[in-house]
């Protein structure tokens, strides 16, 4: 509960004053059946008018403030309980934008989000519910129970001995439904990453022709759910009929027993009409002490869940030594001394690779799938930490640089082109959100891509789809790069980010970048030879090791993994033209 601490200090006025209007609404609750008593007992028999009136205004009274009370309970509850959530809500998606890539590898996409969602839900609903019942039921079920054992001894023995009974039965129902809400929660996780998957990928299950397949995929994780839903929640089931089933068993006892005392006259019957409405607060209470505890072990579900996030340490942060003084991306020189990467407990993807290259050089990098080649790329920037050996960017390790200062010098373009809904004006200004229009369209021209958002009828001003769908591939690469410009790095990384586009515009794309910056370092990697021939030097890569480094023409001549990817390449072509 630490981690609530501040939200409840903050919010201070709503989660005292909530339980206390609800205490007062209690406290009618056993205060009316005592006075109707009493109006029957003394009013009724005796023909008392006068009695009967001013009881009955005292109850009126009583009434209104219930009524006051409960509304403005349930009002403070209501806004303590959304402003919790909002601020752990916030406190989470805060964390989980620091987390490294390999940190949301650990969770997953599907569970983070339905972390921010249903389970933050789950401990709304259960503070909500607190704030509403935590004292409120409690006062009432003793207060009740001070008020039979008043009224009457022996009928007041017979309810606590049911309430005994029933809050046994509740707990054994509760110790049995905390796992399996546990296990409903970490089934919604796989339904939403299935759901994730399964709509980001729809072109893709469409082209294939997979719905069906899709279908049935989807209908195993729903039915598991559906499953795990139902065991967990067929338990919460059974508190009502187990709440009635002692009320009325209750109920039959205290009439029985009473109907003798009013026979013998030890009872009158106004009496017994304030003890039925005392059973009935007194079980109504413990039922909804039982939901509080049931809806408290779903919450702890999720609470548990929420707190694996916070309280993960990300795995790249700065370090002390990166927040000392003044510090800055000196140039745009990249050095990597013996480096080694895994992802998770896999094979290593990158194997002792050490590198050297000069700022304001046109790199190229080569290899096949799987060869590192992009995950050499990501240490970079620091999206990945390696497990051996070190980064330098400038002459100094990564690590001992601000993550904000070596990112803003580093513009990556990643193989997945992603953009934001929005205008196309609007995402490109995510490589600086000050930058001029002239200078976002002179970032687009280098891109290639003034040419096109021209041609729509409102130019920079046109509204992109989710994710950009209303734009080709070769489209979204071109703003991707124009994005990239936009930031005015030392270094320039390009993951295979002219894939989608022709030959033509791939070569215009590389002069502009070889003229207009000629001091920024640009690495790119791509799977067209003639993308990278022209580059000072080319990297080749092959299982996680750099195999060698050189220029076009001598790579060709003593590198048999770059002359096998050459010829491959020429042998596709040969066979297009054909």
């Amino acid at each position: 509960m630490g981690k609530y601490k501040r939200y409840l200090k903050r919010h201070m006025i709503c989660f005292v004053l909530a339980p206390l209007f609800m205490v007062m609404e209690a406290c009618g609750e056993f205060i009316l059946p005592y006075i109707n008593a009493n109006i029957i007992n003394v009013g009724a028999a005796n023909g008392d008018v006068p009695y009967i009136i001013e009881n009955g205004l005292i109850m009126a009274g009583i009434a209104v403030v219930m009524l006051v009370s409960g509304v403005l309970g349930g009002n403070f509850a209501i806004r303590g309980a959304a402003r919790l959530a909002a601020g752990v809500r916030g406190d989470v998606f805060r964390q989980v934008q620091r987390f490294a890539f390999s940190d949301i590898d650990a969770f997953s996409t599907g569970s983070l989000i339905t972390r921010l969602t249903n389970d933050i839900n789950q401990i709304q609903n259960f503070t909500q519910t607190c704030l509403r019942g935590m004292f409120r039921s409690p006062v009432m079920i003793i207060g009740a129970l001070v008020m039979s054992f008043l009224l009457n001894k022996t009928l007041a023995w017979a309810i606590l001995i049911v309430v005994v009974l029933l809050a046994s039965a509740i707990a054994l129902i509760i110790r049995t439904a905390s796992p399996r809400y546990t296990a409903m929660q970490q089934q919604l996780d796989l339904l939403n990453n299935g759901l994730g998957e399964t709509i980001a990928g729809e072109r893709v299950i469409k082209s294939f022709v997979r719905e069906e397949h899709e279908k049935l995929r989807f209908s195993v994780i729903n039915d598991a759910l559906m499953q795990k839903s139902t065991a967990a929640l067929k338990l919460m089931l059974l508190l009502q009929p187990v709440s009635a089933l002692a009320i009325n068993v209750t109920t039959l006892c205290v009439v029985w027993l009473a109907g003798r005392q009013i026979m013998v006259g030890s009872m009158e019957l106004g009496t017994l009409t304030a003890f039925i409405t005392y059973l009935t607060q007194v079980l109504s209470g413990l039922d909804f002490v039982a939901n509080i505890v049931l809806q408290g072990t779903r919450a702890a579900a999720s609470d548990r869940r929420l707190g694996e996030v916070l309280r993960t340490q990300p795995a790249i942060a700065d370090s002390a030594a990166a927040l000392e003084g003044d510090k800055a991306v000196r140039s745009g020189e990249i050095e990597l001394k013996n480096v080694s990467f895994r992802y998770m407990k896999h094979s290593k993807v990158l194997d002792n690779v050490s590198l050297h290259i000069r700022a304001g050089e046109l790199v190229g990098i080569v290899g096949s799938t799987g060869s590192g080649k992009t995950t050499l790329v990501s240490l970079i920037p620091r999206l990945y930490e390696p497990e051996a050996g070190e980064v330098l960017v400038g002459g100094v390790n990564v690590r001992d640089l601000p993550l904000g200062v070596l990112r803003s010098s580093v513009a990556m373009v990643l193989q997945k082109n992603t953009l934001f809904s929005g205008t196309i004006a609007e995402n490109l200004r995510w490589g600086n959100p000050e930058a001029t229009d002239e200078e976002i369209a002179h970032a687009a021209q280098l891109a290639q891509a003034d040419g096109f958002v021209r041609g729509f009828p409102k130019g920079y001003d046109t509204e992109l789809g989710r994710g950009g769908v209303n734009l080709s591939g070769g489209q979204k690469q071109r703003l991707c790069i124009a994005r990239a410009l936009l930031k005015k790095p030392k270094i320039l990384i390009l993951d295979d980010s002219t894939s989608a586009v022709d030959t033509a515009t791939d070569a215009c794309i590389r002069r502009a970048l070889r003229e207009e910056l000629p001091g920024v370092t640009k690495l790119i990697i791509a799977q067209r030879i003639t993308s990278i021939a022209d580059a000072d030097t080319i990297i080749v890569m092959d299982g996680g090791r750099i195999v060698d480094c050189g220029r076009h023409e001598e790579l060709l001549q003593r590198c048999a993994t770059y002359a096998e990817i050459c010829d491959s390449q020429r042998d596709r072509e040969e066979a297009r033209h054909e």
